[in-house]
């Protein structure tokens, strides 16, 4: 690995562009995998005032008799009042699987719902959707396609003037969107993207929570990329999304959350994430990040690692862009008050949800992979060791430190010897051949950028005769076999 030359280590192996390469191929894989990682779920909406009426009442299991009874008290029964509680009295027996699958096998059921939906009664129709909710959150996938003929009707009603109403629609289309293709292509040409982006100004937060959550169920799809993400970014959405996700009094945790979600999606479809950067994306959530690390700075409230995680996740996609360099890739910010930020949210993480520090750290290394003025900032702040301390949650870490490395003799004079020393000798002693290899990959910049990095390496290892070239030999075969087991494992 290394040859003694007119009193210096020379690398014979390994050029800094080649380590570049490696760590990137190594990057982009794990990329690759956190953009497949998806969040797909359902919701179940129920009305607190109900449930608290309705304390104490069991979900039943209905058999055939009593679901047609239900359903013909509701459609011809003599009062509003037993017309609604017989739809009440079904909604409790939807909640149940077994009802559900009696209900959708029974002829003419689902007709019967969606005609008491499309009624003239705004009693019966809510509680019509509701049962038609409560059949959206099932697990069978039967039960969901036998919801396909109303979903046309909740589409319409996205138009309506009942804030609640409208709330109870984008749920349920939001369960059936992720759960079934026939419903999304449904739904397409019948212009869910152009109804979703007019709920997208109404004032009701509550609307836009539901609404966050059913656009990032239809993002989720597998024919997004193709079908669904192009007529998104050709609509007025994505300025509305980072409207909602700028910081200030206005900002709502809850529809943040949803809205970054959604982002992120988008993000991870590579579609055309140059649109989002010239929208304004990058600036939004930079500022957002320092809004995030003012909040876990003021306030204990668990909810904030929830809207940190796909704010993390969206810059560390958009900042892999080309286009990110066009707009300078500085976030329209401070180096130092980015880079002071991040610490401040992985120190939260770190006590709140430890899970999560990965993903602030892959932000870190995008931040300073190419970026030299990143680069100074996490030397000039003093976070080297605080970054140390978390070595033992991800070897991101060894990347960052490699990014900074890489950036020449300067760098390398700051980050050595320092607490940087000890910490690789602990790291070549894992078992993992890849933190191995990392640890390897920086000592070898180390050596090359701080000739005198590797004579105090060499001295704490226990070699003391540094002179002897017989021991320099030895040493180099151990690196060597080192590398190669860490490579090729």
């Amino acid at each position: 690995m290394w040859s003694r030359q007119r009193g210096g280590l020379k690398p014979l192996r390994c050029g800094v562009e080649q380590l570049r390469c490696r760590r990137r191929e190594r990057e982009a894989a794990l990329r690759k995998a956190r953009r497949e990682q998806q969040l797909v779920s359902k919701r179940l909406l129920r009305d607190e005032a109900l449930e608290e009426a309705e304390e104490g009442c069991v979900a039943m299991i209905f058999g055939e008799a009593e679901i047609q009874q239900f359903l013909r008290l509701a459609q011809r029964g003599t009062e509003e009042k037993e017309r609604e509680g017989a739809l009440v009295s079904l909604r409790r027996g939807l909640q149940c699987p077994e009802t559900q699958q009696t209900f959708i096998r029974l002829e003419g059921s689902i007709r019967t719902l969606v005609g008491l939906l499309t009624s003239n009664q705004a009693l019966l129709q809510l509680e019509a959707a509701r049962c038609l909710h409560e059949l959206s959150h099932s697990e069978q996938s039967a039960v969901v396609e036998a919801c396909l003929p109303a979903t046309s009707y909740l589409l319409t009603y996205l138009s309506g003037h009942s804030s609640d109403f409208i709330e109870l629609c984008l749920y349920t289309l939001g369960n059936l969107i992720v759960e079934s293709e026939a419903v999304r292509r449904q739904l397409l040409p019948q212009g869910i993207v152009p109804a979703l982006a007019a709920c997208i100004q109404s004032p009701h937060l509550t609307v836009l929570e539901a609404l966050g959550y059913a656009l990032s169920q239809l993002l989720q799809a597998k024919e997004a990329p193709e079908k669904i993400i192009p007529s998104v970014l050709g609509s007025t959405l994505p300025q509305h999304m980072l409207q909602l996700l700028q910081p200030g009094p206005k900002l709502n945790l809850g529809v943040a959350v949803e809205f970054a979600w959604c982002l992120h999606y988008i993000i991870c479809s590579q579609v055309n994430n140059a649109l989002l950067i010239t929208q304004g994306a990058l600036s939004t959530l930079g500022l957002l990040l320092l809004d995030l690390a003012g909040a876990v700075q003021r306030t204990e409230d668990a909810g904030l690692e929830l809207l940190a995680c796909p704010v993390l996740r969206c810059l560390s996609n958009l900042l892999t862009e080309a286009a990110a360099e066009a707009v300078g890739g500085q976030l329209q910010l401070r180096d130092e008050r980015v880079v002071a930020a991040l610490f401040i949210l992985l120190q939260f993480l770190l006590q709140k949800q430890p899970s999560l520090l990965p993903e602030g750290l892959w932000l870190l290394n995008n931040l300073t992979a190419n970026s030299p003025s990143f680069c100074t900032s996490l030397l000039s702040l003093d976070l080297i060791e605080p970054l140390l301390h978390l070595l033992s949650v991800s070897n991101v870490v060894l990347t960052v430190l490699c990014n900074v490395a890489e950036k020449g003799p300067a760098y390398c004079q700051r980050l050595w010897p320092g607490p940087l020393l000890s910490s690789l000798l602990d790291t070549l002693a894992f078992s993992d051949t890849e933190v191995v290899g990392q640890s390897l990959e920086l000592l070898q910049l180390l050596f090359l950028y701080q000739p005198g990095a590797a004579q105090a390496f060499l001295q704490q290892s226990g070699l003391q005769a540094l002179q002897r070239h017989e021991e320099v030999a030895q040493l180099q075969d151990r690196v060597h076999a080192l590398q190669q087991t860490a490579l090729h494992g």
